[in-house]
């Protein structure tokens, strides 16, 4: 995150976006497309009399690296705190996760199942929460989201990256394996290769002298991403990146040279202010679009003013099957209003947490700092996208986008 700049570079950071701007109009080929305790079963797992016998040392190559202690713990889900070093002579995954972040969300599923599977012959999941944003830092948000998602697995709050950064990890979510010594054996990084993880589980838990032949490995087809999500030839035309609204990481990607998320030359000339936006009539893939008053926050977009008729709005131009937002909350809850190209969301391209009134209108009820999900196509496809609320406390912080067929 940005921790200062110089006001003096805001003409050439100004002359650099408006090059930028038609840098991307010419040749559209500068962005990078790729897109409290619940249970006890911990406890028994972590004191339970497995006997395991540890043939690690045998199996390792010589390469492996210890698994760094947990570090700068800002709170325990699930469980009291302990060390690595105190589970030694267990099988250990640590999953690198943010409760708002999409591609985290659907690996839940997975671990949800490993943990049920082999907590009892000798696996101990973490899940090592590293917040993206501020608000993910709040133990009642993520407690929130813990049962949410049924998970019952210790859940640790790496609130100042602490953990992250001793792994030198760069990625969510990201997953390690560690042996019953403490060396971490296998590492996968975002979403993908179940089978292959849960056989390197298997094989370590094997390894600690523990059967697991009967057990059944998950054999399921893993969801495959859409061809037309990557396949074009026109990058304008291929999956929508995730989208940032906040002024730091818009501010270091133009610095740096990239194709920023919000397409407005005032928007950069300082954070934290209301700046009055005119949206053009027209959008491109792989940006946002501002109209009204709004603040530009380190991390947000942020509604500036009470309003009557939703007449502000954020716009994109998206591809893709899904989308979703990530939105604030501070005190009271608010409705946004959905439209695509124009109108509102029908019930069958709706994304769960989108309801209609009388009148056939789409909207979503935000009540929590979360991720919301507004639209799920049946096909991989190309529309506008408007979000409004007539709240002042209206705040999007990202959307993400999927494309995996059903």
């Amino acid at each position: 995150m940005v921790k200062g700049y110089a006001l003096a570079s805001r003409d050439h950071t100004l002359l650099s976006l408006s090059a930028l701007v038609l840098l991307l109009i010419i040749s559209c080929t500068s962005i990078n497309s790729d897109t409290g305790s619940q249970s006890d079963s911990f406890a028994d797992n972590l004191n339970s009399d497995v006997e395991l016998r540890n043939n690690s040392e045998d199996a390792r190559t010589g390469d492996e690296i210890m698994a760094p202690e947990l570090t700068g713990i800002a709170g325990w889900i699930n469980s009291d705190p302990f060390t690595l070093e105190k589970l030694r002579g267990k099988v250990v995954l640590i999953d690198v996760w943010t409760y708002t972040c999409v591609n985290c969300i659907r690996t839940l599923p997975y671990l949800r199942d490993w943990h049920s599977k082999y907590a009892e012959s000798g696996l101990v999941v973490i899940g090592l929460h590293s917040p993206e944003f501020e608000f993910e830092k709040h133990e009642s948000n993520v407690i929130s989201a813990t049962l949410n998602y049924d998970l019952k697995y210790p859940i640790l709050l790496d609130n100042d990256m602490d953990t992250w950064r001793a792994l030198n990890n760069q990625f969510w979510p990201a997953k390690y394996l560690i042996d019953g010594d403490g060396y971490i054996r296998y590492t996968h990084f975002g979403e993908g290769d179940y089978l292959e993880t849960e056989l390197q589980i298997r094989a370590l838990l094997e390894e600690s002298g523990v059967s697991v032949s009967s057990i059944e490995p998950n054999l399921e087809s893993e969801r495959t991403i859409d061809p037309l999500a990557r396949m074009s030839n026109d990058i304008m035309k291929r999956q929508t990146r995730e989208l940032y609204a906040g002024f730091d990481r818009n501010y270091v990607t133009l610095q740096q040279g990239g194709a920023p998320y919000v397409m407005h030359v005032e928007y950069y000339s300082e954070p934290n202010i209301d700046i009055d936006y005119q949206s053009p009539r027209e959008y491109l893939n792989h940006h946002i679009y501002v109209q009204g008053l709004w603040r530009n926050t380190s991390e947000s977009l942020k509604h500036a003013r009470y309003t009557e008729n939703y007449e502000d709005y954020l716009a994109i131009n998206f591809f893709a099957r899904t989308v979703n937002v990530v939105m604030g909350f501070e005190n009271k809850s608010y409705d946004v209003k959905v439209t695509m190209n124009g109108f509102p969301v029908s019930k069958s391209h709706s994304g769960e947490d989108v309801w209609h009134d009388e009148d056939g209108n789409s909207f979503v009820t935000v009540s929590s700092a979360d991720m919301y999900r507004l639209i799920n196509l049946p096909e991989f496809e190309g529309h506008e996208l408007k979000i409004s609320s007539n709240s002042s406390e209206f705040e999007v912080f990202a959307y993400t986008f999927g494309s995996y067929l059903d």
